[in-house]
């Protein structure tokens, strides 16, 4: 059994770095809220408090009981679970006279595990605006910084497990060796044997499909994506033929990709079939323009057409999905049942219509540990390493109504765009690029004739998660290629312009 460590959410923006940081030590951990009831077991090993938008002073303040922890797991808070801790054992934490947020320097007041190879003087990121004044008794000052008294503590005694507090965010960024104080936590405190890779992963799971699926089948829609693949190959493994995957041509894929990628899913043994509905979807997004209603069209006949294939099938119990962990992870209500971010499948609706039992063996996972197993499970790296697809397509990259002549030309260019961004080694350092072609007709000059075509935009922008995100700074002589590529090679699109907006104000799509 996998050891993990459990991360109670106060609320925090940096949780899901908390997580990140524990996961990158090769040790597994699960987020939930602050006050969902966990069973303690021997897999384990040790609790993390994050931090908090609320003051432990506030009436509502949220609130667990750290000493009934300590009595069986080590414990580490930070920021707001380090306030809680000093406060829910007798001592003071006040207001700042100002608050605290941005670098500061660590000072040592002596060693301890927790510190171990920490540097006197490390950069740490503060950002808070409470302060622990005084700590209770049984307690040790660990470090301090120039403008706070209590920096880092732990708790004496034997009588119980060990019990940290941090009132800086060792997770983030700026906390130069802030990770190297949660490895320590993770083994010098919680014990834990950094065993959890994507080797590991994937033979455990592979394991627990076998046990939840039995001697059933399971359909899946495919999308030609990471997730949706990387979940349908570990799914293989664990029963061959009894995984039906359906990948359907909606008509806005990308240029030949509904070819290749089938080609791809048979490399990787999967039993797959391709559907080509493109001339479905085209006669019912004719005369669609608004971006929700072509949504809802490519949406309800995917549905349709997958539901029609499904019941060709017999035996099916299971919905597998490519669900990944961030679509999943609950936020905290403080105030009352925990709240889910984002409900996102990849087939919405299907489990009520079709009365399927969810397989979703990547629910656990972040983005990046996918990218890992599927590599580990030996899926081509062009796969793995390809740019986000919006789900409805290109057809949210056409403003204005779909046709099939419009598909053709923006596959085209984008075809164009996305081969070039390779060729000049820049395909990697953005995270996502695409093509739009606007409902925008301009007067052009090829030869000596006068042309009237459309015009195409290309966006590139640089993330994390897609959550914010820059425009890529892309080079002018590699924006000037482009589009004499673009413009040579693509009857009908005599101009191309290049979007500079950031998210926000911006999406990165256009519609």
């Amino acid at each position: 059994m996998t050891e993990k460590i459990l991360i109670l959410d106060f609320g925090s923006q940096y949780t899901q770095l908390i997580a990140r940081a524990v996961r990158e030590a090769n040790v597994y951990c699960e987020i939930i809220p602050y006050h969902k009831k966990f069973t303690v077991d021997s897999t384990l090993k040790g609790i993390i408090l994050s931090g908090s938008p609320f003051s432990v002073n506030e009436e509502n303040a949220p609130l667990v009981d750290v000493a009934s922890f300590i009595q069986q797991l080590p414990v580490l808070g930070v920021c707001y679970g380090a306030q809680l801790t000093a406060k829910v054992f007798g001592g003071r934490v006040d207001k700042s006279n100002k608050r605290e947020y941005g670098r500061a320097k660590l000072l040592k007041k002596q060693e301890d595990v927790l510190l171990q190879n920490v540097s006197d003087h490390s950069q740490v990121w503060m950002s808070h605006s409470d302060s622990i004044t005084q700590l209770p008794e049984g307690f040790e000052l660990l470090a301090t910084t120039d403008s706070i008294p209590v920096a880092a503590f732990k708790k004496n005694g034997t009588e119980a497990k060990p019990l940290y507090g941090l009132q800086f965010h060792p997770e983030v960024y700026h906390s130069t060796e802030g990770k190297k104080i949660i490895h320590n936590f993770l083994t010098n405190i919680c014990g834990c044997k950094q065993d959890w890779t994507p080797a590991s992963f994937v033979h455990e799971t592979v394991e627990q499909l076998k046990q939840q699926i039995g001697d059933a089948h399971v359909i899946m829609a495919l999308s030609g994506g990471v997730d949706s693949t990387v979940a349908a190959t570990l799914i293989s493994k664990a029963i061959g033929d009894r995984l039906h995957g359906i990948f359907v041509d909606n008509g806005v894929l990308r240029k030949d990709e509904f070819e290749s990628v089938l080609a791809t899913y048979k490399k990787l043994g999967l039993n797959i079939t391709g559907i080509d509905a493109k001339q479905m979807f085209y006669k019912e997004l004719a005369g669609k323009t608004d971006p929700e209603a072509k949504r809802k069209v490519i949406g309800k006949l995917f549905i349709d057409v997958f539901q029609d294939e499904a019941k060709k099938v017999e035996g099916v119990k299971f919905l597998g999905q490519g669900t990944i962990y961030p679509d999943v992870i609950e936020s905290v209500s403080v105030h009352g049942p925990s709240v889910t971010i984002k409900s996102h499948h990849n087939v919405g609706g299907l489990p009520d219509t079709m009365h399927l039992s969810l397989v979703e063996p990547l629910r656990f996972l972040f983005k990046d540990e996918v990218r890992k197993v599927g590599l580990e499970l030996g899926i081509p790296e062009d796969l793995i390493f390809r740019h986000p697809f919006p789900g409805p397509g290109l057809a949210i990259r056409i403003l204005g109504e779909i046709t099939e002549e419009k598909v053709k030309l923006l596959q085209e260019a984008d075809a164009i765009y996305t081969k070039s961004l390779k060729e000049h080694e820049l395909y990697t350092k953005v995270w996502q690029a695409g093509a739009i072609l606007l409902p925008v007709k301009s007067v052009g000059v090829m030869g000596d004739e006068r042309t009237y075509e459309y015009t195409v935009a290309l966006r590139a922008v640089t993330s994390v998660d897609g959550m914010t995100a820059d425009w890529a700074h892309l080079p002018y002589e590699y924006l000037a290629h482009v589009s004499n590529e673009i413009i040579n090679n693509v009857r009908g699109i005599n101009r191309v312009v290049y979007d500079i907006s950031s998210k926000p104000p911006a999406t990165i799509e256009w519609e």
